[in-house]
């Protein structure tokens, strides 16, 4: 009850950007977050409990270390992008893009990354999601800008990435913890390498450049680097959902950083407006200009979704380090993806991660697929090498 009231209010607190009208619903439902960290078991730090419903294993300290070593070489890296010449972006690619065409493209990616369209389908819907009933029925949608054909593209790969791991499941299992997923980071893991470790690479663009420029005429005068370029664009942003890969994780961190002390008691409500607006002003360099921009822009508060945003930098660092670890068993991967050979690196993701359903907690599997626990050094090396290259050809 509180939630659904909650959520209507924020609706138009966030119209109006109106903290205000807002904030007594946030200190109820912090209150009955906290009564319910309490009654489900804690040693000390309420989050805790909060963190166990959608990463189970992991605790509060163990994530803010992690975040603590993201946080300064993240920064660095986004200041770097920031100051390349020649700055790109998908504007310059601003052209005509048929739905049929975006749609006739999308069929033909799907089943050559190994999603079983007999098993599933795609549609359309406001926002993309994946959802389903089991490895035999996996259904995702996606959106489509006629100005922008990457909108449909990186929403279907992210798509496809959660599909995979469902289609993955043990099948026989369906129905108990070994058929479902280990968390919503690891979900995430997945859908965020299909997104951006395959769909951003180098290969991907050259690979797929003759395809889309066959479908898109408005691509003409452009060449496969320019729209690797774009699709890597690297541009500071006040909302979380329109962040690029290297600044996305600094909004995670910001909600991260608050939420946790608004759970401790440490940030009052009153206080998080100016709070959110200065962490983000150190982390990336934005003067905030209102709350609808600011800490009312997400749903998942008015929820009482606390303990969720953690997942999504969790998921990121966890597909890069599963890239990484992919290309040190497999030497003959890079070939295979240059070749549009999808199946070396979806079979390894099978049977390292999707074969396993819940049988182990998040961090556990982690370590078994990669031999390593998981660390931000990947992530890092990632995102440290995208911004040369886009440097470099500038």
């Amino acid at each position: 009850r509180a939630s659904g009231l909650a959520r209507s209010v924020w609706v138009e607190a966030r119209k109006k950007s109106d903290f205000a009208s807002f904030a007594p619903h946030l200190e109820k439902l912090l209150s009955l977050a906290r009564r319910m960290a309490d009654l489900w078991g804690h040693s000390g730090q309420p989050y805790d409990a909060l963190l166990e419903g959608y990463e189970p294993g992991w605790k509060t300290a163990e994530v803010s270390t992690l975040f603590a070593k993201l946080q300064p070489r993240l920064v660095a890296i986004a200041e770097k992008a920031f100051a390349i010449p020649a700055h790109p972006s998908r504007k310059n690619l601003s052209g005509h893009y048929p739905r049929h065409e975006q749609e006739k493209f999308l069929q033909a990616l799907l089943p050559k990354i190994g999603f079983d369209t007999a098993a599933g389908r795609l549609d359309t819907s406001t926002h993309p999601f994946c959802s389903g009933l089991g490895p035999q029925d996996t259904r995702m949608t996606t959106r489509y800008d006629e100005t922008d054909f990457m909108v449909s593209l990186y929403g279907v790969l992210h798509e496809a990435g959660h599909g995979l791991y469902d289609q993955g499941l043990p099948e026989n299992e369906l129905g108990t913890p070994l058929g479902q997923a280990a968390s919503l980071g690891i979900h995430e893991s997945q859908s965020r390498l299909w997104e951006n470790r395959v769909g951003r690479s180098h290969s991907f663009w050259k690979t797929w450049w003759p395809d889309l420029a066959r479908a898109f005429p408005d691509l003409a005068g452009h060449n496969w680097e320019q729209c690797w370029r774009a699709a890597n664009a690297v541009e500071r942003s006040f909302i979380r959902v329109e962040a690029d890969e290297v600044t996305y994780d600094l909004h995670i961190l910001l909600r991260f950083q608050l939420e946790t002390r608004l759970i401790s008691g440490d940030l009052k409500v009153r206080d998080l407006p100016g709070a959110w607006n200065e962490l983000f002003q150190k982390l990336l360099g934005l003067s905030v200009p209102d709350d609808a921009r600011g800490c009312l822009q997400d749903i998942h508060w008015s929820l009482g979704g606390f303990g969720y945003f953690p997942t999504y930098t969790l998921g990121n660092l966890t597909s890069s380090h599963l890239w990484q670890a992919a290309h040190r068993e497999l030497p003959g991967l890079p070939a295979s993806l240059d070749r549009r050979d999808y199946q070396p690196l979806l079979g390894w993701l099978r049977q390292k991660i999707h074969a396993h359903g819940r049988r182990s907690l998040a961090g556990d599997l982690i370590r078994q697929a990669t031999g390593k626990p998981l660390d931000p050094e990947a992530h890092l090396s990632v995102l440290e090498q995208k911004v040369k290259d886009l440097a470099s050809v500038s």
